[in-house]
């Protein structure tokens, strides 16, 4: 319909407009509907999704009427994951080869989140021009690309003139903020020499800075107010999109780096944020890398299994002092029917609310100031899981229980999350935690290159790197990488970050090499993902005495020179 009179980026940016993913036939499905709400529909995406934009009040309405699967159509809200290793992962070695002559030319790596600071020497050639070939700054409004809503490009002409400048950010006023992106960036592929030269440092850069997620979305999953990195899965869609879609204009080949993540969705890579990175997988050219997470060591997760039908489980969170809101998600199979009631630490029980799928209960606690929230929700797309979201606002501080009755049970296996870090205090956290199905997803996705994070000094598991499987199960994380003080650059100078979001960034840049030697020197033409995944895969470097595959160190660390041997001839 018509906007009457509002422009489709004002609609966009105004606090109650709500984003919603939609499959192809559920657009058409609109389209074709002579009854069709207020409704701004936004690019097409790969795979065969569609962003819609709508204004609060009609959600319900079209939801109803469009969704199969109402849970699906919502976006996730991401957070940022973390805040010499070259040579640890065979990068180094595959720069000396003169043959291979491999660093990353004519291939770009895309980058998904803060930002960058295009200012840095880091992201320059010799004579001072940029290697960053487009920015999408989607919080900076009136100059959207080609085809997109909002947001503002600048491409690589422009950064070059903001760059001759003595004021650079009077002609280009993005910035990195949070120096989160710049950083990786600088890992993946900085032409500083030494310990900051990047892993493909002749590669050249598209960066993406997400916008802030939507005031609903921080409402849906309780969100702190005072959290600014965070960031809805259909902005960060469309960023990955835009990579694509500029890869393509350019005809070159992208290693795109992600993350970001959340502990919301199923955990088994059928949300539609993964299934978006799957089919993308499969495109020749395209290789993606995901943070596994820093979950492990959190308490955010835990696991249970109810034996029979009638049988109970109790989960215990022990809440912080800051009365703070609680979100928790618990998941149980197709097979199964769960319900649950909630006890508050003074002891007052609500009681156990019986699963029907739409239903939120809300009760107000008479002794203490506190809300707790029920919903159910299944079946869940391709899966049919069932999600219950308990939600307590303003937590009275202390030990609340949330009771698990199985309700029907033929499997009786249930898992449960919090947030992850940065979305709650640390002093939140299960009683009963298991390190296991940490992954965050979309690291949980099919398709991408999931990196855990390893200490190259002394040979050690990072200890927050998220443990695997996912939930369906399938094997999680693929490899790991160097992800303890790993040294980089940031907006203010050069420091130092550990965390799995630096490891998928050093694995982002070699893979980008071995699209170079794919793609761009034409030994394989066909390289995709799939095909980038199993030859870095190949190449891991295994201890003697571990068993391999496991949940910690997926199939080993990278080693690219150990990949490329692989690739030889037998």
């Amino acid at each position: 319909m018509e906007l009457d009179g509002v422009s489709a980026e004002d609609f966009i940016y105004a606090p109650t407009t709500v984003a919603l993913v939609f499959d192809s036939e559920a657009v058409s499905y609109m389209n074709q509907s002579e009854t069709t709400p207020y409704i701004l529909r936004g690019k097409p995406l790969a795979g065969g999704y569609f962003i819609i934009y709508v204004d609060e009040s009609d959600v319900e309405r079209v939801v109803t009427r469009y969704a199969s699967f109402t849970a699906s159509v919502f976006p996730f809200v991401l957070g940022l994951l973390g805040e010499a290793e070259l040579s640890a992962s065979g990068i180094t070695q595959i720069h000396r080869q003169p043959y291979l002559n491999l660093k990353g030319g004519g291939v770009l790596l895309g980058f998904v989140g803060t930002g960058i600071d295009y200012t840095k020497n880091a992201f320059r050639y010799e004579d001072g021009s940029s290697k960053i070939q487009y920015i999408w700054d989607q919080s900076i409004r009136g100059g959207s690309p080609p085809g997109y809503l909002y947001g503002t490009e600048y491409n690589n002409s422009i950064i070059n003139e903001a760059l001759r400048s003595e004021n650079p950010h009077d002609i280009v006023p993005h910035e990195d903020t949070s120096g989160h992106g710049t950083f990786l960036a600088s890992v993946a592929a900085s032409r500083e020499q030494g310990e900051y030269l990047g892993a493909a440092p002749d590669s050249e850069i598209i960066v993406v800075k997400l916008k802030k997620a939507r005031p609903f979305n921080y409402n849906r999953h309780l969100i702190p107010r005072d959290q600014k990195n965070a960031f809805a899965t259909d902005d960060f869609m469309m960023g990955i999109q835009y990579i694509l879609d500029k890869a393509q204009e350019l005809r070159r080949p992208v290693a795109i780096c992600i993350a970001l993540g959340t502990n919301v969705g199923t955990h088994d890579g059928f949300t539609r944020v993964e299934t978006y990175l799957s089919r993308i997988s499969g495109i020749p050219g395209v290789a993606v890398c995901t943070a596994a997470g820093n979950e492990a060591n959190a308490r955010h997760h835990t696991h249970g299994r109810i034996p029979a039908t009638g049988n109970t489980h109790n989960i215990e969170v022990r809440a912080s002092n800051k009365e703070e809101d609680i979100y928790i998600q618990l998941l149980n199979p197709i097979s199964d029917r769960m319900s649950v009631s909630v006890t508050s630490p003074a002891g007052e029980l609500v009681s156990r609310i019986p699963a029907r799928s739409g239903i939120i209960y809300r009760h107000n606690l008479i002794l203490e100031r506190s809300t707790a929230i029920v919903e159910y929700l299944f079946p869940i797309e391709i899966s049919g899981t069932q999600v219950t979201r308990v939600k307590i606002l303003a937590a009275t501080p202390g030990v609340w229980t949330i009771t698990v009755y199985g309700d029907y049970v033929i499997d009786g296996t249930y898992h449960a999350w919090l947030p992850v870090t940065g979305f709650i205090s640390p002093e939140t956290y299960f009683l009963a935690p298991t390190p296991n199905y940490t992954i965050v997803t979309p690291a949980t996705s099919m398709g991408p290159v999931t990196c855990g994070a390893y200490n190259s000094r002394d040979n050690s598991l990072y200890a927050a790197s998220s443990w695997g499987p996912t939930r369906l199960p399938a094997m999680k994380p693929d490899l790991v990488a160097p992800g303890v003080d790993v040294a980089g650059i940031l907006p203010g100078g050069y420091g130092k970050m550990s965390g799995t979001s630096v490891a998928s960034a050093i694995t982002a840049g070699a893979s980008a090499l071995l699209l170079q030697w794919g793609i761009v020197k034409q030994n394989n033409l066909s390289m995709d993902n799939y095909h980038v995944r199993a030859a870095l895969i190949a190449g891991c470097e295994r201890y003697r005495n571990n068993e391999y595959p496991n949940h910690q160190w997926g199939y080993g660390k990278l080693n690219l020179y150990n990949t490329f041997r692989s690739l030889r001839p037998r």
